[in-house]
């Protein structure tokens, strides 16, 4: 074989990536290459949060569309991706949640040994270091750092008290033993931050002689010989270039970027490879299907005063900001904009909450790239376990042309419905006693707009993804499944997925922390491999 041979090679610097990356070149006799299509994550945009909104740009982000949807007025959507290194953890809101234990029981139920919460918990704890919470819930010692933030809005701890006068009562750490509840988000961050999980795991790995980082370059074929993957091709400067893997390839590449790759490779549903000319490697029907996303839908109103983040983007405020962060590490550019939120329950089962609220102190509509005027709040609300199942497929054989994403959003009425609900209760706790001082007319909908027709009329005009794409190649037994429980790729030796798109289910929350999950548990399944091997 020419070009050059490691032992693992990574497609993929993000939330997966890097714990891969780290993990495996801790065994000093390992060889591992990492490859990543965007470029160097040494930007104060990422570092400060409250850039959050500044991360939009090609240089840190894919920027994908979705194709138009049909139950959504044929929008087509805008899907951010972070293409950079620590991947969309660069480019996030920085919410430590992990979803509830139920969702992982789920996962065991649906065929995967391993894979129950009992399983996962010992990785949640492994990749943590909670700097607030130390009990059995949490970790100490990990390199994800989680924190309360330095500054945080008064509209949020405004929004908690409402909550609870609202009859959702206060939960001081949505990851502990029950997710039901109101109160302030934790996020991933360290002394003010942003704490992606590049600063976490790949940084303090980067001088591992052992460890190779490509930047820049991007995977387009997987090598399969004899029904093994054997190595990767991938473009850097407008040159094909192809290296070896000994033991593995690890895509970790997301939910986006994963089954694309091997649809490119001849690995995916045969009948729609021929019909692009792809030569078919492995007839796997599921690589693509089963896309799953949060769809999310804004309440906005206007607030009494100027006590919010709005306008804290333009001219002296936002230069002051900067420097304070930039000198203190606190202030408002330690916000991660999303400060505070809730967990409820359409049907009132504390148990299984399906609404997901996240607060911002300031107007955010069209995913901040649309400006209202003045000053309000926002309160983002989301169908926690969405029935809607779309898929990822080849627009074209071109590796650099991005793929089709179309998540057909609310092809299934539940879905609608509990927007519906969260839209109803949201205005419960905006119309609490607590919040009566603060806030004015409500902008979005519309105080007008209360009748089924009008809310569902909003939601198909206005709703937007949550940012948690995940399930393309899912983890199972049935004839769908991409990957097992072990995440090797069905029918393929040497290959594995692991990352968002091995989830069998969405998980009931923000997905950065159940992703650092998946890859620590994969991390050991791949070195747990290897010495069974030699052994």
């Amino acid at each position: 074989m020419a070009g050059a041979g490691y032992d693992y090679i990574i497609v993929g610097s993000g939330s997966a990536g890097s714990v891969l990356a780290n993990r495996l070149s801790a065994d000093a006799g390992t060889t591992v290459l990492l490859l990543e299509a965007g470029g160097s994550d040494r930007s104060l945009l990422v570092r400060m949060p409250a850039a959050v909104g500044r991360l939009g740009t090609p240089r840190f982000n894919w920027q994908y569309e979705t194709l138009p949807q049909a139950a959504m007025k044929g929008r087509r959507l805008y899907w951010p991706r972070g293409k950079v290194l620590g991947g969309s953890s660069s480019i996030n809101a920085m919410v430590y949640i992990r979803g509830s234990a139920a969702d992982y029981d789920r996962w065991r139920q649906l065929g995967n040994a391993g894979w129950s919460y009992e399983d996962v918990l010992p990785f949640f704890k492994q990749a943590e270091h909670n700097e607030r919470i130390v009990d059995g819930f949490h970790g100490e010692g990990g390199p994800l750092n989680v924190a309360d933030r330095p500054y945080t809005n008064p509209l949020s701890h405004v929004f908690v008290e409402a909550a609870q006068q609202a009859g959702i009562p206060l939960n001081p750490d949505f990851n502990g033993a029950a997710q039901y509840g109101s109160g302030l988000y934790q996020v991933t961050q360290k002394r003010g931050a942003r704490w992606s999980a590049a600063s976490a795991y790949l940084h303090p790995a980067a001088e591992r002689p052992n460890l190779t980082l490509r930047t820049e370059a991007q995977a387009v074929h997987i090598h399969v010989e004899k029904g093994r993957a054997v190595g990767i091709d991938y473009i850097a400067e407008g040159e094909r270039h192809t290296v070896w893997a000994e033991r593995e390839v690890l895509l970790a590449a997301g939910a986006i970027n994963s089954p694309q790759l091997l649809l490119l490779s001849g690995i995916g549903p045969a009948e729609e490879l021929r019909r692009l000319g792809v030569p078919v490697v492995a007839d796997l029907p599921g690589v693509g299907k089963n896309l799953q996303d949060h769809l999310n839908v804004n309440i906005i109103r206007r607030t009494t005063g100027k006590g919010t983040l709005d306008g804290k983007s333009s001219g002296l405020s936002s230069l002051l900001v900067a420097l304070q962060f930039a000198l203190f590490h606190n202030g408002p550019g330690t916000s991660n904009i999303a400060e505070a939120g809730a967990f409820v329950s359409s049907r009132n089962d504390p148990a299984m909450p399906d609404i997901q609220y996240h607060f911002i102190p300031a107007q955010v509509v069209e995913h901040g790239r649309r400006k209202l005027d003045g000053h309000g709040i926002t309160l983002h609300a989301c169908c926690l376990r969405p029935e809607s199942r779309g898929e990822i497929r080849l627009a074209a054989v071109d590796p650099l042309h991005p793929p089709v994403i179309d998540p057909r959003y609310l092809a299934s009425g539940y879905d609608l419905k509990i927007l519906m609900d969260g839209i109803r209760r949201g205005r419960e706790i905006l119309a609490a006693p607590a919040f009566r001082p603060w806030l004015g007319e409500e902008r979005l909908p519309g105080a007008a707009q209360n009748s089924d027709a009008e809310l569902e009329d909003f939601i198909r005009a206005t709703a937007e993804t949550e940012y948690h794409p995940v399930g393309t190649c899912k983890m199972g037994s049935d004839a769908m499944a991409v990957v097992d429980e072990q995440l090797r790729v069905r029918g393929i030796e040497g290959l594995r997925v692991i990352d968002a798109s091995i989830m069998p289910t969405l998980v009931s929350g923000n997905t950065n922390a159940p992703v650092i999950m998946i890859a620590e548990k994969g991390a050991e399944m791949v070195n747990s491999s290897q010495l069974s091997a030699v052994s």
